[in-house]
């Protein structure tokens, strides 16, 4: 049995594809029956690094979808659109997919797993999340027994990149965000992964796997890296933490009713698993009953990585359809129909780190503590710990507080005479 492939896309995870399944030597002996029938790219002069005849190339992408021949295509063009058109027309057409383009999955997620249900094909996805960690998977199949709670982890190689080299350097994130342009790990426009847009689309799409319910991606709160400074980290790194960008989904109460889905940078114990995670490394920490905690880890992003996801996701389309042509397979098949509902970030509780500069006069400290004492702040600790310039420089921890309360009391702070300014606002985990 030949399976033909329809491979939208041929830039770096493309490029990667098409080599892994060119070199099939040593590896699963299925992946011999998997024929690259069309590759659709934007040019047929640029150079390619890999070799295909001119046949298989061709700048037609519509033909591709619409192409009988066809039994899967693979989606890796990323971006809203053209991706969401080619691939609503080739469930349409009854063609399997295999994407690795987070973007268009969490935001038209449900309309395309409902033409994907309607059609009797099925959408995979390893790819879209964690490069070539496998957790979508895991979470459909392996982990689907558990009862999850919590799915957390740092999804945006770029990001944890910046932020380990700010650590262990001392530098600025602006220079470290240039040299990270310069070596290719970050894009020439950085917001979709310095402001967390990126780890949102991923930790929407892990949230909803992790509790069986769609995810409305503009409900999940996104903040990014821009404002943590080497001064925070100094700090953190004082206080016995490290700051990550870590992607959030959790249960919030025992009815399994409430959860939180969200994006920022927080401070992370370094004694925690996910502390050790450094460079452009991913990982995701998955806690479940009766399984307790459960990590994957490895590279987030790379045409290898990629490559591996999407070859693994068309290995498993082809393994069913040699076995059963006629019946769906619920392991694979998406069957959410409601939507998660998602707590406001103001009723999240967590603990904070804040950093003041004020003016250098007695009493500041108490007139602080008094003002979160009046919004049932609870604080850790409340220490001056030296001066910027001719500010005093204050640093607070909190206990674990109501977001919307600790940011009334900030509010009235901010507008004290002796309040310069309030650098620093980061979670703690």
């Amino acid at each position: 049995m030949t399976i033909k492939l329809g491979i939208l896309g041929l830039g770096t995870v493309g490029t990667g594809t098409v080599q892994l399944l060119q070199d099939v030597t040593g590896r699963n002996s299925l992946l011999k029956e998997v024929e690259i029938y069309r590759v659709g790219v934007r040019s047929l002069d640029k150079p390619r690094a890999v070799q295909l005849s001119d046949h298989i190339l061709t700048t037609d992408l519509p033909a591709i979808v619409n192409d009988p021949e066809i039994d899967i295509v693979v989606e890796l063009l990323g971006g809203l659109e053209p991706a969401r058109t080619l691939i609503l027309t080739a469930i349409k057409n009854g063609k399997h997919i295999v994407t690795a383009n987070k973007a268009v999955i969490s935001r038209f997620g449900a309309e395309i797993f409902d033409a994907a249900n309607a059609a009797g094909v099925y959408v995979m996805l390893e790819a879209a999340v964690g490069g070539g960690i496998p957790v979508i998977q895991p979470l459909k199949q392996a982990l689907s027994v558990n009862r999850i709670n919590a799915v957390m982890g740092i999804v945006n190689g770029t990001t944890n990149y910046i932020l380990t080299r700010m650590l262990h350097e001392g530098s600025d994130f602006n220079d470290v965000l240039a040299d990270a342009q310069n070596l290719g790990y970050a894009e020439a426009d950085p917001t979709a992964d310095v402001d967390g847009l990126d780890a949102a689309d991923k930790i929407a799409i892990l949230a909803s796997l992790g509790f069986n319910g769609r995810i409305n991606r503009e409900d999940v709160y996104c903040e990014g890296i821009r404002s943590v400074t080497k001064t925070d980290i100094t700090y953190a790194t004082k206080l016995g933490f490290v700051i990550k960008l870590l992607a959030i989904a959790k249960h919030l109460d025992d009815s399994n009713t409430q959860l939180s889905v969200r994006v920022h940078p927080t401070l992370v114990p370094e004694s925690h698993p996910l502390a050790s995670i450094n460079g452009v490394y991913n990982a995701i920490l998955v806690e479940g009953e009766p399984i307790g905690q459960v990590m994957l880890f490895g590279p987030g992003a790379g045409a290898g990585a990629t490559a591996s996801a999407v070859c693994a996701d068309v290995l498993h389309l082809l393994a069913h359809l040699k076995i059963n042509t006629a019946k769906t397979n619920p392991l694979l098949a998406c069957r959410h129909q409601h939507y998660c509902k998602i707590t406001p970030i103001s009723e999240i509780v967590t603990r904070f780190y804040t950093r003041f500069l004020t003016k250098d006069q007695a009493g500041v400290i108490g007139k602080i503590g008094t003002c979160f004492g009046n919004y049932k702040v609870s604080l850790e600790s409340i220490v001056q710990t030296g001066f910027e310039g001719e500010m005093a420089e204050i640093v607070v921890v909190t206990h674990d507080v109501r977001e919307g309360n600790f940011r009334q009391a900030l509010k009235e702070i901010a507008a004290m005479d002796t309040i310069h300014s309030i650098p620093s606002i980061l979670r703690v985990l």
